[in-house]
């Protein structure tokens, strides 16, 4: 699992620890309080542990799943087996999102903060925070070419860590995606609103971090019980650890009854359906920081 990093240089607006992006221009919000389920980082080396993740969730209640597919995972190509497993969960229902291309940052840092959020805090997987536009929009091309070929709907990006510097936004505004999420904000592209929902995410890979994770989440949970739209970001390896486990589990057991449960692409469309929520596309207005 990856952590969200720091906000960028303070020479640039920002939006959820990057650079401020399209949809910063306004607010959105769904008709009704739903529920969204994501399964980040879904590749060869981790789809063990995402149908363990997948059991667990299956115990509390059937849901539509948004999985965040990776094409190159730490630069190993897909398996003919991993592309058979997401062809299944997109035919039973499920979404399929583009999640980076390699999932590692391997740019060099610039100075000791940079380094430290890069190595450190995100453990060197934020792949699209300092790419330029260039380069991320390869990146883009060659994952929406993977999804071409296996026949898969393609609606959203997601970069790794949730991290999108200048060259990362660039990009987005002239590919075909849908929308794109950051740590506390969902994005309609390339212009559209935003929709404001905080993550709620664990972290798995130590003691410390993960006893801090289930007291984190507890206090996330219950800031969001009003929000209209309840983000569940869940990693792999989240339901190998009891206490995360049933935290989680809690969750969607106390909000499945009183919530929609959507994919992330059918939250998108249903909210660029509401009437009166247009924004006008404002290409040349200040983004505010968030």
């Amino acid at each position: 699992m990856t952590r969200p990093g720091s906000t960028g240089a303070p020479a640039a607006p920002v939006v959820d620890g990057a650079h401020a992006g399209p949809g910063a221009v306004g607010e959105a919000a769904p008709a009704r309080p739903c529920l969204c389920v994501v399964v980040h980082d879904v590749a060869d080396a981790t789809l063990g542990a995402c149908d363990r993740l997948l059991g667990g969730i299956a115990a509390v209640a059937p849901l539509p799943l948004t999985f965040l597919a990776v094409p190159r995972y730490h630069h190993d190509a897909p398996s003919p087996a991993l592309e058979q497993w997401l062809t299944a969960r997109n035919r039973q229902g499920d979404e399929l999102a583009l999640h980076g291309w390699t999932h590692r940052d391997d740019g060099a840092a610039r100075g000791t903060l940079d380094r430290l959020r890069r190595t450190r805090y995100t453990r060197g997987e934020g792949e699209f925070w300092a790419l330029d536009h260039e380069a991320a929009a390869l990146r883009m091309r060659d994952g929406i070419a993977w999804f071409q070929r296996n026949g898969w709907p393609l609606h959203g990006f997601v970069a790794p860590a949730w991290l999108l510097g200048a060259g990362g936004w660039a990009a987005l505004r002239a590919a075909p995606f849908e929308y794109t999420s950051t740590l506390r904000h969902i994005h309609l592209l390339p212009d559209g609103p935003r929709i404001t929902s905080q993550s709620l995410v664990y972290s798995t890979s130590s003691a410390w971090r993960r006893a801090s994770s289930v007291a984190w989440a507890a206090l996330v949970a219950t800031s969001l019980r009003t929000n209209p739209v309840l983000r569940l970001e869940l990693h792999p390896r989240d339901a190998d650890h009891g206490p995360i486990r049933r935290s989680w589990q809690r969750v969607l057991e106390r909000e499945i009854d009183r919530r929609e449960p959507l994919t992330v692409a059918q939250l998108v469309r249903r909210r660029r359906a509401s009437p009166g929520t247009g924004v006008a596309a404002n290409r040349a207005a200040t983004l505010k920081a968030d």
